[in-house]
């Protein structure tokens, strides 16, 4: 992980003997037992909790549902809250103080100026989904405004002493939607990833820059949507959009904070299988989203209980919230289950403004000038003076290379002139994702079902659905733009002309669904949602001419590749089989390199006879693995000889399923000059010549590392995780961050894995701390709601001192679980604390 320097050195000077001592001053944990009185309720709320501090709410109308929502996710995760809402508006540095990451981040966000964007979602909203915000809202000022500000989050009393008053401010509905957005930029990557391409076409060209991003796999590795699963009629192929629309090489790189910086790992698993392939005759879902690891969990495990249950009061659901957020992201109601993945849909466009060069103000759009819009935004620190920079807006979007800091002086730059990049992307634009979940919350079947995702704009996710009546079904909502024929979506392009503008968006109706396909399952894990049938009816319905392709950058395939094997062997299911299926880590990358390691000859028979032991591995990347130490050690090596050596200093292999197809297709051309190490440059490698330098290089790493016995080597002694406080366990004092952080724990799993735990060779070769990782699990019985399973990464509090901060953490290692409480019985069987909220009359 990316160490981010959020503190300066005189304010971390004493932080350690401010943080234990704030700790130990924190007397109190929230109550979460007993009555209290509070102001803003209308009737009597009850909230249990059982021995992992996961609250289940019963109330007897939404309004209360909800305030008791935010009460209780604020009692647990206020200092999340507070600190992700400074995120999300550019506001880290009032937090942090000052320094150069820190500005980067806040200067970026601030750019995109998600709060104007909110608050005029907010006006685009239904009645219901505003009173609910609202309500939610309001629960959370109960809370905070009459809490201790040293009470809610030790975090106040330890900046307070190195210098930084943070003043707790209220709560409102918008800083619930710039959450929202928050997580769709992290969520969304192509914007980088345009700026990479466009780079590497203009230092090692096009060609080679495409044999390390290959085109996805159609045919060879398995989409979501399969062929008999699109609309009767002619399916007639489509050739893939050519990238040729921008060539010129972007210099600039933007800087993203660690929280909001995209990761080409960040994907999910999910999936469905329908009573014939179920155990108990009716469906079986699973779910595991996969998030940038964090202390504490960014998910927050809750239950929602009318009671009664009516068209007043129509919440009945389980599963797991954001904490900033009201509703279930993640769960079941008593009709129906749902779980989301990230769909990668291509929502995101990079334009080259062409700037008047008599006014910066203006820029070229159709042979004249337009004016620009331009805002002052101004940057707060907590421990200097404020920073005022200026925004540029076009019509397409803000310009977000102005403002780069210069390297000397550490101020922003002003605008930027030679190469201005606007930003077209759905989540600047208002939409209706929280009227979406909430609709999705009272559900009851496939269309109220598909009616409620027709509100949810970004991010787009891959959402499969399962219902008691034994219906499976798959449905992409989202903004999914319709460009020009030229138009990849994978370079940025000329902005002076509307030859590039979006031509609208696919409608609604027209996005990928399935219901109850043929083979009785369905399963997405970040890879292609559609074959290319499926372009060919849109140009059928819609005309040809332009570009339909929902997106060219997906995960590579193996995950779902392997998922489809275990779920068509493995049958019929059952909660256990899927545990099983969410705990799996085969390497299918390494099983395809395996036969060229096979063939490779090697002087030093040491080195024969390690090869062979590694040949009997069985590919899984186990914690107590010994091959899998020494494979991953090859495997970072070979990136390093492979591709590092000619991407240059600025971009980096990451390690993921990317590169893996890349060097899977790489292999089968062994004289490519890919397989040449440029640090050589008297000899040409070939692809064994590099195979067999990659391997000798990763016996001796591994065997300096962990020992000359091989049998004692273990893959999680490599890979491990650390959850990582925010701020004080980024601080850079140790004493400090052992308070606030908690790991390293060894853990198995891997990139392109379904037991995803990644890691990102960008960051060193031989660095395998985990830095994304399945952030929440979760299996749903339909046909015993009381049989379903759940579990989460640290535990329910963010409160260092509670019981709960880390109680978790074993469980999600070890991918064990425990159950997802379900009827009013049950919850008061397992119960261990209620605390009841009484109207303060």
């Amino acid at each position: 992980m990316r160490r981010c320097k959020w503190f300066t050195m005189l304010s971390i000077i004493l932080l350690f003997v401010i943080t234990n001592a704030s700790l130990q001053a924190q007397a109190t944990l929230p109550v979460q037992e007993g009555e209290l009185m509070v102001d803003g309720l209308n009737d009597r709320v009850e909230i249990l909790r059982d021995e992992f501090g996961i609250p289940h709410i019963y109330a007897s109308n939404s309004h209360d549902l909800f305030f008791a929502q935010g009460f209780t996710q604020a009692q647990d995760r206020w200092w999340q809250m507070e600190f992700s809402r400074h995120v999300g508006n550019g506001e880290i540095g009032e937090i942090t103080g000052r320094n150069a990451d820190v500005l980067s981040g806040d200067i970026f966000l601030q750019t995109l100026n998600f709060r104007d964007v909110v608050e005029q979602e907010w006006e685009m909203l239904n009645s219901e989904t505003r009173a609910a915000l609202q309500a939610f809202t309001d629960g959370v000022n109960a809370y905070i405004l009459t809490t201790e500000k040293n009470n809610l989050a030790f975090e106040y009393s330890a900046l307070a002493l190195a210098g930084i008053d943070l003043e707790v401010e209220a709560w409102t509905p918008f800083d619930t939607l710039v959450w929202g957005k928050a997580m769709a930029l992290n969520l969304s990557g192509n914007m980088a990833s345009e700026q990479i391409r466009s780079t590497l076409y203009a230092t090692i060209g096009q060609e080679m820059t495409d044999q390390w991003a290959p085109a996805w796999p159609f045919g060879e590795k398995p989409t979501i949507v399969q062929p008999e699963d699109l609309p009767v009629g002619e399916n007639s192929l489509v050739t893939i959009p050519d990238n040729s629309a921008g060539l010129i090489g972007i210099d600039t790189h933007i800087a993203l904070p660690d929280t909001l910086s995209p990761n080409r790992e960040i994907g999910s698993n999910n999936w469905v299988v329908n009573n014939t392939m179920s155990a108990s005759g009716l469906p079986l879902l699973a779910n595991d989203p996969h998030l940038s690891i964090q202390m504490p969990s960014i998910w927050y495990e809750i239950g929602l209980h009318c009671e009664p249950v009516s068209t007043e009061c129509p919440f009945n659901v389980v599963g797991f919230s954001l904490p900033a957020t009201p509703g279930i992201t993640i769960g079941h109601n008593e009709h129906i289950a749902w779980g989301v993945t990230n769909a990668i849909n291509d929502t995101q466009d990079l334009y080259r403004i062409k700037v008047n060069p008599d006014n910066p103000l203006q820029y070229e759009w159709n042979g004249a000038m337009r004016d620009m819009i331009v805002r002052e935004a101004v940057i707060h620190f907590g421990d200097a003076e404020p920073i005022t920079i200026q925004v540029r807006h076009t019509h397409l979007g803000p310009i977000i290379n102005d403002n780069q800091l210069d390297e000397k002086t550490g101020m922003p730059t002003g605008f930027n002139n030679e190469d201005p990049l606007a930003l077209r992307w759905t989540a600047l634009e208002p939409g209706t994702l929280f009227q979406a979940s909430l609709l999705l919350n009272q559900a009851s079947n496939w269309q109220e079902f598909r009616t409620a995702l027709s509100y949810w704009d970004t991010p787009a996710q891959n959402f499969v659905y399962a219902d008691v009546e034994g219906n499976i079904g798959y449905q992409l909502p989202g903004r999914i733009p319709i460009r020009a024929a030229d138009h990849s979506g994978l370079l940025p392009v000329d902005g002076s002309t509307d030859a590039f503008e979006w031509r609208g968006f696919l409608p609604y109706d027209s996005l990928p669904r399935i219901l109850n396909p043929q083979r009785d399952y369905i399963a997405t894990a970040n890879q292609a949602i559609v074959p290319l049938e499926y372009y060919g009816q849109l140009e059928e319905e819609f005309g040809s001419g332009q570009n339909y392709f929902i997106s060219q950058e997906w995960a590579w395939g193996y995950r779902g590749q392997r998922i489809n094997e275990l779920l068509e062997t493995t049958g019929p299911h059952t909660v256990d089989s899927f545990q099983a299926i969410q705990g799996d880590n085969k390497l299918i990358s390494a099983e395809e390199l395996m036969p060229f390691i096979a063939d490779l000859s090697f002087d030093d028979p040491s080195l024969t006879d390690m090869r062979d032991w590694l040949l009997d591995w069985d590919y899984q990347l186990d914690s107590d693995s010994p091959q899998a130490a020494l494979y991953m050690q090859f495997w970072s090596r070979l990136l390093d000889n492979l591709y590092n050596d000619q991407l240059g200093s600025d971009i980096t292999s990451g390690g993921g399923s990317q590169e893996m197809w890349a060097t899977y297709l790489l292999a089968q051309q062994p004289d490519n000059i890919w397989w040449d190490i440029i640090n050589t440059p008297d000899v040409v490698e070939t692809r064994d010549d590099t195979l067999r330098q990659s391997f000798r290089e990763a016996v001796a790493v591994t065997t300096e590392l962990l020992g000359k016995d091989r049998s004692a080597w273990r893959w999680g002694d490599l890979h491990t995780a650390t959850f990582v406080n925010q701020p004080l366990g980024q601080s850079g004092v140790e004493l400090v961050e052992n308070l606030v952080n908690r790991g390293p724990v060894a853990t198995g799993g891997g990139n392109a894995v379904i037991n995803a735990t990644g890691w990102g060779a960008d960051i060193g070769a031989g660095d395998f701390a985990v830095r994304t990782l399945p952030s929440l699990r979760i299996i749903v019985d339909l046909s015993d709601f009381s049989n379903s399973v759940s579990m989460h990464t640290t535990g329910q509090s963010g409160h260092a001192t509670s019981p709960h901060y880390d109680d978790l953490i074993d469980s999600w290692r070890t991918v064990q679980y425990h159950p997802l409480l379900w009827t009013r019985e049950d919850i008061e069987n397992a119960a261990v604390q209620t605390l009841t909220l009484l109207p303060n009359a």
